[in-house]
């Protein structure tokens, strides 16, 4: 019973503190990895959209007069 109180009294377990390190050092790191993704979502939107626009401005028939 001493070393289970020696344990719980002593302070956090450094393998605990180690994981949780680990672990928030691993969300900052998908954190960044959603932001750079989102970044170039958007610019091939963005290329997606103009190539569109171009594409459906050369195939309009002319308007009838």
């Amino acid at each position: 019973m001493a070393k289970a109180l020696l344990g719980h009294v002593g302070g956090p377990d450094p393998r605990m503190v180690a994981e949780m390190r680990r672990l928030q050092q691993r969300v900052r790191d998908l954190e960044a990895e959603l932001v750079r993704l989102q970044t170039e979502n958007d610019a091939l939107a963005a290329v997606a959209d103009n190539e569109v626009m171009a594409l459906s401005a050369n195939d309009r028939e002319p308007a009838l007069t």
